[in-house]
């Protein structure tokens, strides 16, 4: 059997506010606990240097972005890279959702954020099994 591609994770690379946190952590959650057979990450960063490495990466496989604000710059620059976005999450929209949980700290969440980590987390999973299973009927 060939391998499986991975699915390609991109984050949010905005330093300095706690949505881009949240959505990186949540990131990591998936990639390093969750699903690290099936993701990996691809940062923002080198896709905004214009690195073919990482273009390449893209081109061949499903994209799941996690934007941190309404500049949704992870889904812009994948669209650019001649990309196309298989599912997009926005931390903003997690918060929205559970408001009760106010994420503070930048370096280090809060309890609160980290409770938003999961929860975003948990969605990025869910539309991981869902692209991997469609995959599998594919094959």
């Amino acid at each position: 059997m060939p391998d499986k591609k991975k699915v390609i994770i991109v984050p949010c690379s905005g330093v300095g506010k706690p949505f881009g946190t949240i959505s990186r952590e949540a990131a990591y959650q998936v990639t390093e606990e969750d699903r690290p057979e099936r993701t990996q990450i691809v940062p923002l960063s080198l896709l905004v240097l214009g690195d073919e490495e990482a273009r390449a990466a893209l081109a061949e496989a499903d994209v799941i972005t996690i934007d941190g604000c309404a500049l949704v710059c992870a889904s812009k620059m994948v669209a650019e890279s001649g990309a196309q976005v298989s599912a997009s999450f926005n931390s903003m929209d997690v918060y929205r959702a559970n408001r009760q949980y106010k994420p503070q700290g930048i370096s280090s969440l809060n309890e609160a954020g980290q409770k938003l980590v999961g929860l975003l987390a948990e969605q990025i999973d869910a539309a991981v099994d869902k692209l991997t299973a469609e995959e599998e009927q594919d094959a």
